[in-house]
């Protein structure tokens, strides 16, 4: 069926402004999915679905987006239902009511998810004293400290043409969807800018240890990653991470963990490299007997990768896989748009994935190899760890 994306993509709108009020920016993006003040979420959310038009706003680390999907016949709809909701969005006592309840909730389950407590531990680690260190959901404190003006005050903020970026695609006439837009975006302020940020993370390698009535334990660990140009190093970190703990089995994580050793079902880490920050990010869970083996069987994977680089084997498979499998991940027009997205947004071509695959094709073991034993800096590991406590020895 012919169908078409429209997405609004507001560059600031992220959980790192959230400033002292965590949590806003996920407390206003889920009031813009409250429908109109007029029509109230229900009713909205009724009319919508008789035409099969989709709106969604979510927010993320760095950008609040609101996504309309829709069949091509159905595209003035759309449009004057996008219009409806951003001219009089749903902003009201009532509906913060009821998202703070259901964000509040939210929470309260998060209390006993361990993948969640040992994650945001983390990122506390890595990022002490920087919005990065702040949990998106926020808390159930600072989720009930947040007020109907701090919505509006946000939304002000961000919801702006010199943020906005459009992202669509589909079957459409471009020019004409364009010209829609314009007069429905034409009510939007000028606004400021949002000013682009880089956070460090902590080189000084750390452990928090959280005490849950747990079965397992869940170990999330991390380190500092420099990247200097992401047009002329990424491809690399694509494949160092690839071989160290992102490709599941093969990748020396697994093998020394789950396949040698039996200590985990599954281990990865990866490497995130973005405007933002670069750092490494693992996970792996084991048997509490297990836990203090497996933290130190991390360390020595990641410092023998360091010193001794990788093999010929090792990288030939690497580019199998990449090169492989890279096309299948722009299938579907979201993806393919998203894709162009992610590259401009990083201030690389909109080919810049094309580019890249042709990079990978061309590395040589050695020009990896020299790459990998540069990064010194990701053997200073930081652990997180959701553990039970242990019983006091009886005298």
């Amino acid at each position: 069926m012919p169908t078409s994306f429209v997405q609004l993509v507001f560059i600031g709108g992220g959980s790192i402004h959230d400033g002292d009020k965590e949590g806003l920016s996920r407390i206003a993006s889920s009031l813009l999915n409250e429908g109109t003040k007029e029509l109230g979420a229900t009713k909205f959310s009724e009319l919508l679905e008789q035409k099969a038009i989709s709106i969604s706003a979510n927010s993320g680390l760095e950008t609040l987006d609101i996504e309309l999907n829709y069949l091509k016949e159905e595209q003035d709809n759309a449009l004057k239902f996008l219009d409806d909701l951003l001219k009089s969005p749903n902003i009201t006592d009532k509906a913060l009511k009821k998202v703070r309840t259901k964000t509040t909730s939210n929470l309260l389950n998060k209390e006993n998810d361990f993948d969640y407590i040992a994650d945001i531990a983390l990122k506390a680690l890595l990022f002490k004293n920087t919005p990065l260190a702040q949990p998106a959901l926020g808390s159930i404190q600072s989720i009930q400290n947040i007020k109907l003006t701090d919505v509006k005050k946000y939304l002000e903020q961000n919801l702006v043409l010199s943020r906005l970026v459009i992202v669509m695609g589909g079957d459409m006439n471009i020019d004409k969807t364009l010209a829609s837009l314009k007069s429905i975006l034409s009510r939007l302020r000028v606004g400021i800018k949002s000013q682009t940020h880089h956070y460090e993370a902590n080189f000084k390698p750390q452990e928090k240890v959280v005490y849950k009535d747990t079965q397992q334990a869940y170990i999330y660990f991390g380190s500092p990653f420099k990247i200097h140009n992401l047009q002329t190093d990424i491809y690399k970190a694509k494949v160092m991470a690839f071989i160290l703990g992102s490709s599941g089995f093969g990748s020396r994580l697994m093998e020394e963990i789950r396949v040698k050793r039996g200590l985990a079902y599954s281990a990865y880490m990866r490497i995130i490299t973005n405007n933002i920050a670069g750092y490494t990010s693992g996970y792996l869970q084991t048997q509490l007997e297990n836990q203090k083996e497996s933290i130190e069987l991390v360390k020595k994977v990641v410092d023998d990768f360091v010193q001794k680089g990788v093999s010929q084997a090792e990288l030939d498979g690497a580019k199998d896989f990449l090169l492989g499998s890279e096309p299948l991940r722009n299938e579907t027009l979201s993806q393919r748009l998203y894709t162009k997205f992610y590259n401009f947004y990083l201030g690389l071509g909109l080919d810049f994935d094309k580019k890249q695959l042709e990079q990978i094709k061309n590395l040589t073991l050695d020009e990896l190899n020299v790459y990998i034993k540069s990064h010194t800096e990701i053997k200073d590991i930081s652990f997180a760890i959701v553990t039970k406590k242990p019983k006091k020895e009886s005298k």
